[in-house]
């Protein structure tokens, strides 16, 4: 079954859908050597693809075997961790030559071992939250990273306005209820710094519902003024900038 061009290149994990139409309208995608300036194009999933854009790369026809691959991202507030920018910029548009950790020829090697890959980010991280993102094409892994029974951890530095309010330590570490009667776990408040007007909380949980942390904190007055992930188990932010991204070994 045939389908649209920017659909099978977004499957292939060659760019995003509208990364996709853009390089589409600029008559930089060549299907079969020929080029494609139409958008909505219908092609079979198995045609040869061919970008001519720096740091894209060509698909070729019947390409199947797929090296696993592992990539920590420092995502900016802003982007959607999707595969598809429908909704919005999406982390996919981050991983480019150009945004690898370091420039020159360990980026190109490093954009060489993931030009095929169709990946994908393992879970979420909102809209408006910045940091740790996890990308691979390993399934298996990114089943276990997200199902709730695994309880990996995931580690934030949420940063308020004021001062921690007497007794909320003891509530978020407990559980509670943040609305409409769902009930969430507690977490692990790690370390509370001051920093002015502003007081930094690390904390850590296993759970992960939508946009958990900032019901939390907001249930008990709290203002979330900056959420950003720094671990996901053994993968640590460290010093990658923010906007740039890294290959890595699975855990």
């Amino acid at each position: 079954m045939k389908e649209r061009l920017q659909k099978v290149m977004a499957h292939r994990g060659i760019c995003s859908r509208r990364k996709a139409e853009e390089l589409i309208v600029a008559g930089k995608v060549f299907v079969n050597g020929e080029k494609i300036t139409t958008l909505g194009v219908q092609v079979d999933p198995d045609v040869e693809i061919t970008v001519n854009a720096a740091g894209m790369r060509s698909q070729r026809t019947n390409q199947k075997i797929q090296k696993t691959v592992y990539i920590l991202l420092n995502k900016p507030v802003g982007f959607i961790c999707s595969t598809s920018s429908e909704q919005g910029q999406s982390v996919l548009d981050l991983i480019t030559e150009q945004n690898y950790i370091s420039g020159g020829e360990k980026a190109a090697v490093a954009w060489s071992q993931i030009a095929y890959s169709r990946i994908y980010p393992v879970g979420r991280l909102d809209k408006d939250s910045e940091g740790l993102v996890l990308l691979t094409n390993d399934g298996e892994l990114a089943n276990k990273l997200t199902h709730p029974r695994y309880e990996h951890e995931k580690e934030y530095e949420v940063t308020i306005v004021g001062r921690v309010p007497n007794g909320a330590e003891r509530v978020l570490m407990s559980g509670m209820d943040i609305g409409d009667g769902e009930f969430v776990q507690g977490i692990d408040v790690r370390n509370i710094k001051t920093r002015g007007k502003r007081t930094i909380v690390t904390v850590v949980l296993k759970e992960g519902k939508n946009r958990q942390i900032r019901r939390m904190f907001g249930k008990l007055g709290m203002d979330v003024v900056q959420l950003k992930r720094t671990r996901i188990n053994s993968y640590n932010l460290k010093t990658l900038s923010i906007g740039k991204w890294i290959l890595v070994q699975a855990p």
